[in-house]
């Protein structure tokens, strides 16, 4: 069982709040999660709509089935069951308690209006992901904060050999705790098989009712072949023969059920010289290998798709960091007419900025710096730093504020915060 660096923000959640979700993708340990908090002490009763039985009970008499609960219950998969919502809400009206109800979904409720109403300020999100590089190694990264630190050293961190093939083997197993808990390739591929087939049977079905289910997964594998490029929904309606009406719909349960993630543009109110397209990612890099029929075998540094699934690997870290941070930046891509661009842009809440570059190269050169020194341009005093994370092994000063990071640095720990930044 891996430790779940969300835990702490769980329970101080659970300290102060009504209710509670944990929401995130299928497998990605939200019961395991939920489940492993019994031990501090507080009993509560657990129950998952998983179940067939507990799931029609709460269907057929919701306002009687919360009426039934203990005072403290932990409800399982609760997007089966959207009715509840407002029942809850009524409940909690009536007794205000901390951690009386925590919840976990595989739908994301702020993406559907109906469930996201229900508990507005009554109840707190967290997002769990799929493992992050520090949970499988038992390391608690801290380079969120080290980018947003008033100072940061970078050489404080102990350097490590990240051999090339061990890397790439971390990116094509991902972070679903039940694929990384298997060496086999093969079974691997199995689970990856399995898990698609369980969203497109249940969660999506729940979500919205869809006649042709097998839209859904060519969309997602047409989306596969395009991470890290800007998402044009003309080009890919064009492609795949539907819609943009239709493809939207598909895309948005692809997006609400956590299975894509999208990087809006950072504009700072810069004008219209910005391209004003989002980015396109999966959420994890086992899946995405899986559905690009990747492997060992088949990858090589020169070759696509290999620079757009690195750079989802460093988004999809950096985000799982970002959930369990103090700072907790929005996440941006920055792209010009001109075609000045940074792969990543991190804003905290005091409009502070920073850059950050990704390389699927062992080498750099002037020419890899090129789009955060004019994003430093453009954004003024709100620039903090920049970094270019790439697959080397040396770190480059290539300016006071610009650095370039090999890739461990990403799950070092905190030793490179010299001063903790202040959130405005």
């Amino acid at each position: 069982m891996f430790r779940r660096h969300l835990t702490e923000n769980l329970l101080l959640a659970l300290e102060d709040t009504p209710a509670v979700l944990v929401n995130g993708s299928r497998q990605c340990g939200k019961s395991t999660l939920v489940q492993s908090i019994e031990a501090t002490g507080v009993r509560r009763q657990y129950l998952t709509f998983d179940d067939p039985g507990i799931l029609a009970a709460a269907r057929r008499d919701p306002q009687g089935f919360v009426a039934g609960l203990s005072s403290a219950v932990t409800l399982d998969e609760v997007q089966h069951v959207p009715e509840l919502f407002p029942v809850i809400k009524a409940s909690i009206d009536r007794r205000r308690q901390p951690g009386r109800y925590l919840l976990t979904g595989s739908a994301n409720v702020l993406l559907l209006p109906q469930l996201s109403e229900s508990l507005a300020g009554r109840m707190e999100l967290l997002t769990l992901s799929p493992l992050s590089q520090g949970e499988i190694r038992g390391v608690r990264e801290g380079f969120v904060e080290a980018l947003f630190a008033d100072e940061t050293d970078w050489t404080s961190a102990t350097p490590e050999v990240v051999p090339r093939d061990a890397l790439w083997k971390a990116i094509l197993t991902g972070g679903y705790p039940p694929v990384v808990a298997r060496d086999a390739v093969a079974r691997q591929a199995a689970w990856f098989r399995s898990y698609l087939s369980t969203i497109l049977q249940r969660d999506v079905r729940d979500i919205s009712n869809i006649a042709d289910l097998s839209a859904v997964p060519r969309l997602l594998s047409v989306l596969a072949t395009r991470v890290g490029g800007l998402l044009n929904f003309a080009d890919v309606s064009r492609s795949m023969a539907i819609p943009q009406t239709t493809l939207k719909r598909y895309f948005s349960i692809l997006e609400a059920t956590f299975i894509i993630q999208v990087l809006q543009p950072w504009s700072g109110n810069l004008g219209q010289r910005l391209i004003q397209t989002p980015k396109v990612y999966l959420n994890d890099t086992g899946l995405l290998a899986h559905l690009l029929g990747l492997n060992s075998d088949r990858l090589s540094l020169d070759g696509t798709p290999v620079g757009g699934v690195f750079e989802n690997f460093i988004l999809m870290e950096l985000r799982k960091q970002s959930a369990w941070s103090k700072t907790q930046p929005g996440f941006f891509h920055w792209r010009t007419a001109g075609g000045r661009e940074v792969d990543i842009v991190l804003e905290d809440r005091a409009g502070r900025v920073v850059g950050i570059e990704v390389k699927a190269g062992a080498t750099l050169g002037g020419t890899d710096v090129r789009g955060l020194q004019a994003l430093k341009e453009a954004v003024g005093n709100r620039w903090l730093r920049g970094v270019i994370l790439y697959t080397g092994t040396d770190r480059i000063p290539f300016a006071a504020d610009i650095h370039g990071l090999p890739i461990f640095h990403l799950w070092a720990g905190d030793q490179c915060q010299k001063k903790s930044a202040s959130v405005r």
